[in-house]
């Protein structure tokens, strides 16, 4: 299974950062706990702080940045694992073998095997899982819980969410195994406010500036850079701060209004049309734009300079992505008025669909299919990729988007339907798989004996894989084999496998 190394990558606090040593000391006092949970919403400092933390602690670090695809336990554990080889090579060398044999072992059997590889670690160790928000899985949150249960010594587990996850946290908490920081404590206070403001940002406000600023926000730490970038632009500081009034997202809104449009008009598209991307380079932003190539590496280079909320994800400096909020604000106004800068959202995606698949990565290029409103991409692009999803353990983000096919769509293709029934009957939907196969075998009937779909066929048939066409009557008993087999009925069992 490739693995997106910039998930396993520290991010850099960067050195004009506003120390926050109570903090610190309040991460250092939790290392003798087996979790600590930094739960705020976005943008309350949270990777900055723990990124900052681990680079002082003392201990080895590893760091896991979630995505959506992580809701596949298997994807989850691989990148897990990943992540912890980072520390040392050998941990869950076993349990990757065993993650990738037909049929996987019991989820407690790898989970056993990998603390038996933690706990083999002489040194103690850090382990950072950021974003765990996007993970909804409650086959995710169940071998988490079985790894904080039986968490060795050597590790402690640090969680930054924007939500408290499905885990045992009142028994924790309970047991003094949870340092938690949250909101009132992540809130700036005024001197890291005035040290934000004045030092890190080059502005020169006065005091009273500063406690306005800071009562209006309430401490946000990304309202106070949305309005530190606002204040560059204006001789009347404290004017402009007396004109905030509202509610906090009246205030982020009017914000982000301020700083999108200072900018120039180039810039304004840019940030605009590439909001629609959850990680950003160079070439990508290249392909989706239709620029020459080389103008996306030296906008991201220009935005970054500039200070407007994109976030380096490598140290190269290749990738990168937008800050959360920005990023949501950005795709919101968008989609509102497509044409505020000359945009077109279904191209868009389609472009970013075309160059995720020509990189082979799958999950991105269904994502966009699937934004550009196009089910017939979809479908195609469905097709073509189950086997590798499959195999990487990303059936289930791959089943999502086949879901949302229209049934014409679906039903015309006895390649895809025959796979959509796999991947139903690995999801335990056992009729829900019979009705797929039903499907195929339907639009197989129809052509008989022949292994090329006429170009008069009765009704309508869709084939992408051709080569998987004339396999497709041994993959469909199988499958009814293995459903037979889930049943108990022993007779159809042999009856379809033979």
């Amino acid at each position: 299974m490739p693995l997106l190394a910039t998930k396993l990558y520290i991010p850099s606090p960067g050195p004009q950062i506003v120390g926050r040593p109570h903090l610190i000391a309040r991460l250092n006092e939790g290392l003798g706990r087996k979790l600590t949970l930094l739960s705020a919403p976005a943008g309350f400092g949270k990777t900055t702080l723990a990124s900052d933390w681990v680079a002082s602690c003392g201990r080895p670090a590893a760091w896991l940045s979630l995505d959506e695809g992580d809701n596949d336990p298997a994807r989850f554990l691989t990148y897990l694992i990943a992540a912890l080889q980072t520390i040392a090579a050998q941990i869950g060398a076993r349990v990757l073998s065993a993650l990738q044999s037909p049929p996987p072992p019991p989820p407690e059997t790898i989970l056993t095997a990998l603390l038996n590889d933690i706990a083999a670690i002489p040194g103690q160790f850090v382990l950072v899982l950021d974003d765990y928000h996007v993970v909804d899985s409650q086959s995710v949150d169940q071998a988490l819980s079985f790894l904080l249960d039986h968490l060795p010594p050597q590790l402690h587990l640090v969680i930054a969410t924007r939500e408290d996850p499905q885990l045992p946290l009142a028994r924790l908490r309970a047991r003094g195994q949870l340092a938690e920081l949250r909101v009132a404590d992540l809130r700036f206070t005024h001197v890291e406010a005035a040290e934000f403001l004045n030092r890190v940002m080059g502005l020169n406000l006065a005091a009273a500036d500063i406690a306005a600023l800071e009562a209006r926000t309430e401490g946000w730490v990304a309202g106070l850079q949305l309005a530190a970038l606002s204040l560059r632009g204006h001789h009347d500081a404290a004017g402009f701060i007396r004109s905030f009034t509202g509610t906090h997202r009246f205030v982020l809104d009017y914000l982000l209004e301020e700083v999108l449009q200072q900018q120039p008009t180039p810039i304004q598209q840019f940030l605009l049309h590439t909001s629609i991307l959850d990680r950003l380079c160079g070439p990508l932003c290249d392909a989706v734009l239709g620029d020459p190539a080389g103008s996306g590496q030296a906008a991201l280079h220009a935005i970054e300079r500039a200070n407007l909320f994109l976030v380096p994800l490598d140290v190269e400096r290749h990738w990168y992505r937008y800050h959360h909020l920005f990023g949501e604000f950005l795709r919101q106004r968008f989609a509102q008025d497509p044409n505020l800068v000359g945009g077109d959202l279904t191209g868009l995606h389609g472009r970013a669909s075309a160059w995720y698949e020509a990189q082979g990565l799958d999950l991105e290029a269904l994502h966009h299919a699937a934004a550009a409103a196009d089910p017939a991409h979809v479908a195609r692009l469905a097709e073509r990729s189950w086997e590798r999803m499959d195999s990487s353990f990303q059936s289930v983000a791959w089943c999502r988007w086949v879901r949302q096919l229209p049934e014409a769509v679906l039903r015309a293709r006895p390649v895809l339907c025959t796979q959509y029934a796999w991947a139903l009957m690995d999801a335990g939907e056992v009729e829900a798989s019979e009705a797929r196969l039903r499907d195929a075998e339907r639009l197989l009937a129809s052509l008989g004996d022949s292994a090329i779909v006429p170009d008069d066929a009765a009704e309508p048939m869709v084939v992408v894989a051709k080569e998987q066409l004339s396999s497709l009557p041994v993959r469909i008993a199988v499958a009814r084999a293995y459903l037979a087999q889930a049943r108990g009925d022993v007779a159809a069992t042999v009856r379809h496998a033979a």
